[in-house]
């Protein structure tokens, strides 16, 4: 039953992460592109009414995660989040009365099958519910040392598509580790009520992660085309988790032959990912209006000195 209750739950945080990416990348394509890191960025979106409604999503996703969380093993929740992208997808098709054609349903169809052959063969199991100090110790200046080296990369790259990778890449080591985090500090009020969860440093440490994450990820969504930052993004969460469970909660995954099958199902979630961030509905969305920066009035060519990062090719024209 709890395993139900952490599918059901994570299914629910992904569809309302969803539409904080509609709302949101909605929000981020209105204001200007910077060449560096933008530490203004997110009072710039404060002032926008969407993106703010775009934040209450992600706050009711985090209450829906941290169930999720609760029930099920890290392992097997967060890479359920890679429906993120089908939802965001179904959700932009709603707002903008426009259908997603047939290759994109084929993609869809490929993500779920590969996400279910995948933790098939993992099925995750058993894990510790509150990780060894010691763990957390070695656990988060690895992680930190990862994402501030990626934004090294970043920050020194034109906008295209490896800035907006690193960006990306970044980005989902903050989200596995803020869920990593926020399945602590749930399971600590579990355990011992309120004051034990806001009196654990997994709590601040979650929120501070969680922040992070939501700043790298506008970056991410302004640095360049979908296809190089939400695969990155979306593979990279799900990556990182499971090394996170594995290493940190001590969760079990299957190994043997089943690793075939594991692989197997990557690579089918890898490839429904790259086919669905090319759907044209996603860069009417997201990208520039008309292919001009909205600021500066520049074409914007990936990684040739323009500002929207989305080409002809990438936005699916023929």
């Amino acid at each position: 039953m709890q395993t139900i209750l952490a599918v059901l739950f994570a299914l629910l945080a992904a569809l309302s992460n969803a539409l904080a990416t509609v709302l949101q990348r909605y929000a981020a394509r209105t204001v200007p592109l910077a060449a560096g890191l933008r530490l203004a960025l997110i009072g710039e979106l404060l002032r926008k009414p969407v993106w703010l409604a775009g934040f209450g999503a992600v706050i009711a996703a985090a209450a829906f995660q941290a169930l999720a969380l609760l029930n099920g093993e890290l392992s097997l929740v967060q890479p359920l989040f890679v429906l993120e992208l089908p939802f965001a997808l179904f959700l932009a098709g709603i707002v903008l009365h426009r259908r997603l054609p047939p290759r994109g349903w084929a993609a869809v169809g490929c993500m779920v099958v590969g996400l279910g052959l995948g933790l098939w063969a993992a099925s995750p199991s058993g894990g510790v519910n509150r990780p060894h100090a010691a763990l957390w110790a070695a656990a988060l200046p690895a992680c930190g040392a990862a994402v501030f080296l990626l934004i090294a990369v970043a920050v020194r790259r034109p906008e295209g598509r490896v800035r907006a990778m690193c960006f990306g890449m970044g980005a989902a080591i903050c989200y596995a580790l803020t869920a990593g985090l926020l399945k602590d500090a749930t399971q600590a009020w579990n355990d011992d009520g309120p004051t034990a969860f806001f009196t654990a440093w997994q709590t601040y440490g979650f929120a501070l992660v969680g922040v992070a994450a939501v700043f790298l990820l506008e970056n991410a969504m302004q640095s360049g085309p979908l296809v190089a930052s939400q695969p990155a993004l979306t593979l990279g969460d799900a990556t990182v988790s499971l090394a996170l469970g594995v290493t940190v909660f001590e969760e079990r995954l299957r190994g043997g032959w089943y690793t075939v099958p594991m692989l197997l199902g990557a690579l089918l979630v890898v490839c429904g990912a790259l086919v669905l961030v090319r759907v044209p509905l996603i860069h009417t969305l997201v990208g520039p209006k008309d292919g001009k920066d909205s600021k500066s009035g520049k074409s914007g060519k990936d990684g040739k000195g323009g500002k929207g990062g989305v080409d002809a090719k990438d936005a699916g024209a023929p």
